[in-house]
């Protein structure tokens, strides 16, 4: 499990000396602000995702959490605040997990292009059984028009997918030579005004 050492904050206004503001907040846990280390947090975030159980300490007692939100600068993408929510033990929570694609898609070399509907599941499971990654096999992918949906995807033991069964996560698509169609068709285009241009000159020198 991931640690995360934060502390009370009595202050308001953002990021003072790498201190970043944040709040935790839950069933039973009444909001609080506090503050946690800028680069401590942004290392854990890419480590354990908004899907992994952190515990913060540092405060009376550890507290077991989610990242629930994080709001980033605009521009430089920057955590600037996060959201922590305090899950209760022996509940089950709902969460967005992030699927990870592996494998290569045989439909590809038969000209298909593999097209990424979903990018992340939404879960329900005890904490301490949450995934941090849904793994997809695109390796099944044999020709164009083949589909993976959340149904082929066998979910972790104690998990279960909330996300609809019928939804596709990916597919091998047929490629469609767009750029060469619509330039054919502004050549067209092109000739047919050319040619209606020319029979208007040709009717107005008649008159």
């Amino acid at each position: 499990m991931h640690t995360l050492s934060v502390t009370l904050r009595t202050e308001t206004g953002t990021r003072v000396d790498g201190q970043m503001p944040a709040i935790v907040y839950g069933p039973k846990q009444a909001p609080t602000p506090i503050s946690v280390d800028a680069r401590v947090f942004e290392k854990t975030l890419k480590q354990a995702g908004e899907s992994s159980i952190i515990e913060l300490t540092g405060l009376d007692t550890p507290i077991q959490v989610l990242i629930h939100e994080v709001d980033r600068d605009p521009i430089t993408h920057t955590p600037r605040h996060a959201d922590f929510y305090a899950v209760e033990k022996g509940a089950k929570v709902q969460v967005a997990v992030p699927i990870v694609f592996e494998g290569e898609a045989p439909a590809i070399k038969e000209g298909a292009n593999l097209v990424k509907v979903l990018h992340e599941i939404e879960v329900e499971s005890e904490p301490t059984k949450l995934p941090q990654e849904i793994v997809v096999d695109v390796s099944t992918l044999l020709a164009i028009g083949d589909q993976i949906r959340v149904s082929d995807i066998k979910a972790p033991a104690g998990v279960v997918f909330l996300t609809d069964a019928e939804e596709v996560i990916v597919l091998a698509q047929e490629v469609v030579e767009e750029a060469e169609t619509e330039a054919t068709m502004d050549m067209d285009s092109i000739e047919v005004e050319q040619k209606g241009k020319g029979e208007e000159e040709g009717d107005e020198a008649a008159s």
